[in-house]
């Protein structure tokens, strides 16, 4: 049985409410295709967040890893293509704000993510559920985290698949937040569990 590392986050800035951190927890241990999940709630803090990944990397060997991230505002499931060299937005919740600072001295501008993604797209719009590949996955922790993940694998010769999943927000924290899309948890955790399907099929 192969590992998979998934990894979700906890809430922040407005948002009080994470939909990855519930999937997270409710897959942890679940077995999809050939992967045994593991899963991990990352910190929202630049200082934090991408240690605690790659102590978990070097501490569990992982197969894949998958990292999931809240995009409120988005309206559909968008793995993301690429993770670029900077920190930078709002501050995290321990209250680093950091500006225009590079993640890693001597790491490449930008990785590639390495898990399928197009595919992943592809299962999703045939199971209903609406996803495209996303280009930015921004400057904040979503990219810290992918970037980290990626950046690793790189330097250390591994043939890991990695990468970052945005997904928008669940109904329970668009009721809180006010005017933003969502979807429903279950089709959340569906999409998730799709991708991880394509996953396994394709390594």
């Amino acid at each position: 049985m192969k590992t998979l590392l998934l990894t979700g986050f906890e809430p922040f800035l407005d948002f009080t409410i994470n939909p990855t951190k519930r999937i997270v927890d409710e897959l942890n241990g679940q077995e999809v295709g050939e992967y045994k999940i593991h899963g991990e709630i990352l910190p929202v803090d630049f200082r934090k967040s991408g240690k605690l990944l790659l102590e978990q990397i070097e501490k569990i060997q992982p197969d894949a890893v998958i990292s999931l991230g809240l995009a409120g505002g988005r309206y559909k499931i968008t793995p993301e293509r690429i993770a670029i060299n900077t920190n930078d937005g709002d501050s995290d919740n321990s209250g680093n704000v950091p500006v225009d600072e590079m993640i890693q001295e001597d790491g490449a501008d930008g990785y590639m993510s390495t898990l399928p993604v197009r595919a992943m797209v592809n299962r999703l719009k045939e199971a209903g559920l609406p996803a495209e590949v996303s280009n930015t996955a921004g400057t904040y922790l979503c990219n810290h985290v992918m970037y980290q993940g990626l950046h690793y694998a790189k330097t250390h010769n591994k043939i890991t698949p990695s990468g970052f999943i945005h997904i928008p927000a669940s109904h329970e924290l668009a009721i809180q937040h006010g005017k933003i899309p969502s979807w429903s948890h279950e089709d959340l955790k569906k999409g998730i569990l799709t991708c991880i399907e394509v996953l396994a099929e394709k390594h």
